[in-house]
């Protein structure tokens, strides 16, 4: 697995200090890549005080203005939901995801969506 290939993506979120809080699990994983798309408050001191050692995840932010600019460039591609969904494409537990992500990040460039903090995200962005 190359954590290089592997980004978070937070599509409008809504409070800085849940940008901060990613920031820190992330490097606590071994993760760096960033992106925001279109946060509504970033930067700020509520994300720096809660990435706690994670400044430079937050730092090496990318903030964008839409999801295709976040993810263009990635081969594998992985929306997150709490809610059960009628989708025409597959669904991976969390082990499986975690599996097949191990195996592509060696190859391709890998995205991790995670959407609003009120109501996650869309079908269309799934």
């Amino acid at each position: 697995m190359d954590l290089d290939n592997i980004r978070i993506v937070l599509v409008n979120t809504s409070h800085p200090g849940n940008i901060g809080g990613v920031a820190r699990a992330m490097k606590n994983m071994g993760l760096s890549r960033l992106y925001l798309v279109e946060p509504r408050q970033f930067p700020d001191e509520q994300a720096d005080w809660r990435a706690a050692s994670a400044i430079d995840v937050l730092e090496n932010a990318v903030v964008t203005q839409s999801l295709d600019q976040a993810i263009g460039d990635c081969q594998f591609v992985v929306g997150t939901s709490a809610r059960g969904r009628r989708i025409p494409w597959p669904l991976l537990d969390p082990r499986q995801c975690a599996e097949r992500m191990a195996e592509v990040s060696d190859r391709e460039q890998v995205a991790v969506l995670f959407g609003r903090e009120d109501r996650g995200l869309t079908n269309d962005e799934l």
